[in-house]
C-alpha cells in the first residue's frame, strides 16, 4: 500500500476528520494519477511539532472558516491540548503510520479557499480530497521518506481485509 508522510499535527488532524484535504503542488494528471480512488496509509512525520504553528493554526480556526481550510470544531480540541503540552510533545505520534484513507481527484486550492491551513506556499497549488478515514489503534512505528512510498511491514487487521 502506498503511504503520504505528513507533518504533525497535520497528519492527526486528517485522522480526527478535521482535515479533509491534504495540500500538494502536484495534480492527478501527473504521476499520481493512479493513487486517485486508492486507499493510502497517512503517517505522520518525525519532525517535531513547532509551538509557533500550532498558535498559528489555533488563530486561523478562532477566526472563522474564511481564514483556514481545517474544520475548526473539530480542530480546535487536538490543537489546544498539543498548545497545553510543555513544547507542544507527547499528545500526537510521531514517526507512526496513524491509519488511512482514500486519496480523490484533487481540485485547485485557488477554487476552494481564501486560505489553506499551511504557509508553505509551494504546496498550495493542489488539494486532494482525504475520505473514508480509518485511524489505526494503535498507531504503527515505522520510519517514513517524503513523497510516496511502499508500506513495508503487514497493516493493522481492519486494513489487512
Amino acid at each position: 500500500m502506498k503511504v503520504l508522510t505528513v507533518w504533525q499535527p497535520w497528519a492527526s488532524l486528517i485522522m480526527i476528520g478535521a482535515k479533509p484535504f491534504e495540500f500538494r503542488r502536484w495534480d492527478y494528471r501527473e504521476r499520481e494519477r493512479s493513487l486517485v480512488g486508492r486507499r493510502i496509509v497517512i503517517h505522520a512525520g518525525a519532525r517535531p511539532v513547532k509551538p509557533a504553528e500550532i498558535m498559528d493554526l489555533i488563530d486561523r480556526c478562532k477566526a472563522g472558516a474564511a481564514h483556514t481550510s481545517l474544520i475548526p470544531e473539530k480542530a480546535l480540541p487536538l490543537l489546544e491540548r498539543i498548545n497545553a503540552a510543555h513544547k507542544c510533545r507527547g499528545v500526537v505520534e510521531l514517526a507512526a503510520g496513524l491509519g488511512t484513507a482514500t486519496l480523490e481527484r484533487p481540485r485547485r486550492v485557488d477554487q476552494l479557499f481564501q486560505s489553506p491551513d499551511s504557509d508553505r506556499v509551494d504546496h498550495h497549488m493542489w488539494a486532494w480530497p482525504l475520505t473514508n478515514i480509518q485511524p489505526w489503534t494503535p498507531p504503527v512505528p515505522a520510519r517514513g521518506f517524503q513523497g510516496f512510498w511502499n508500506w513495508a511491514g503487514n497493516l493493522p487487521k481492519q486494513e489487512a481485509a
